[in-house]
């Protein structure tokens, strides 16, 4: 059986959890407090170097890091990896721009405003949450002409960028206007077997 190492409070983990729902794969999950240090122990590290989550350990034992890496490992021959391409270039190019300029505003500002003492500041946590929103309005006039990021079917890229968008209020980036993009999200909580996003506990 897989193994998924995760903190419920990750959009990266919660990606990775949601493909395994729609899937219908089964797996054990092994919760880490990323807060307490849980992914830095000697154990933990021999899994990963990188002292990160999502973690993915295959039934061989072998383990994949990387949540993208993880969904495209996942979704390999299934309908939510793209057979043509062009398509599936398409839907890595919106699972790169997701790390480079979604995942580092959106995420990056729910977890300063949870965690004040581990901002640098209302300066910087301010541009996160205005880069956030302009990350936010791409996608949105994206998906002003079409249902799903591409290939006209939900994919890993819609996976992929998920996540961290559902729950973007929790850092204080509005999602006030963006109707294509909450119709979008719609769409994918409308998937037979999808879970959602857990709420900030911390």
């Amino acid at each position: 059986m897989l193994t998924l190492y995760d903190c419920l409070e990750s959009g990266n983990g919660h990606k990775v959890r949601l493909l395994l729902a729609l899937l219908g794969r089964d797996y054990r999950l092994v919760l880490k407090d990323i807060h307490a240090g849980e992914t830095r122990t000697p154990e933990f590290l021999t899994l990963n170097p990188d002292g990160r989550i999502p973690l993915l350990q295959l039934e061989d034992g072998t383990c994949l890091a990387e949540s993208n890496a993880i969904l495209c490992w996942l979704a390999d021959g299934s309908p939510y990896m793209p057979d043509d391409p062009l398509e599936r270039a398409r839907a890595l190019a919106w699972m790169f721009w997701e790390q480079y300029n979604h995942e580092p505003t959106v995420a990056v500002a729910r977890f300063w405003t949870h965690h004040p003492a581990k901002s640098p500041g209302a300066e910087h946590l301010a541009q996160k949450r205005e880069k956030g929103r302009a990350a936010l309005e791409l996608l949105d006039r994206h998906l002003a002409t079409r249902d799903w990021l591409v290939g006209g079917r939900v994919s890993v890229a819609d996976l992929c960028l998920y996540s961290y968008s559902s729950v973007c209020e929790e850092g204080e980036i509005s999602r006030d206007g963006l109707d294509a993009l909450d119709a979008w999200l719609k769409r994918i909580e409308g998937l037979p077997g999808f879970i959602a996003m857990e709420p900030w506990a911390g």
